[in-house]
């Protein structure tokens, strides 16, 4: 009687004692490549709206509301951000070169998730961020009453 109960209390002790070995690590997720190397999408008004609130949610706090860099927390940070009001800042950099920087992250920039924004929605982003360097129409004067 005593050897079929150590037998099955050795069973059991290897059963816990594999289980709880640790096994392979999983692999971090790959990071992603762009797609396609030239911007696939066409800009209209609704998806640069939509591209506007993507980045007041999430690259203003460190990048600014225009786009210039010159954040406090980006100085907290002690982050140097190119300055994309100037034309010279993003002009070497193609669009897949900006999706993959945006989906990956770099360095404490993280990354832009799929869940937070769809692929269309980078492409209209980097658009967004192309048009922060181009002069923009000043607005009518109000009429006044």
């Amino acid at each position: 009687m005593l050897k079929p109960l150590l037998f099955v209390s050795a069973v059991v002790l290897f059963g816990i004692t594999a289980s709880s070995a640790p096994g392979p690590k999983p692999q971090d997720a790959a990071p992603i490549a762009a797609p396609a190397l030239k911007n696939p999408v066409k800009p209209t008004e609704k998806t640069q709206a939509r591209a506007k609130e993507i980045y007041n949610v999430d690259c203003a706090i460190c990048h600014g509301a225009t786009g210039d860099g010159k954040t406090d927390l980006a100085k907290d940070m002690s982050l140097s951000l190119g300055d994309w009001t100037d034309e010279k800042t993003l002009a070497a950099k193609a669009d897949s070169d900006l999706f993959v920087t945006i989906r990956n992250g770099k360095g404490k920039m993280p990354p832009e998730a799929s869940g937070r924004a769809k692929d269309d929605e980078v492409w209209n982003l980097i658009l967004y961020l192309r048009a922060m360097s181009k002069p923009q129409a000043p607005e009518a004067p109000k009429p006044s009453n």
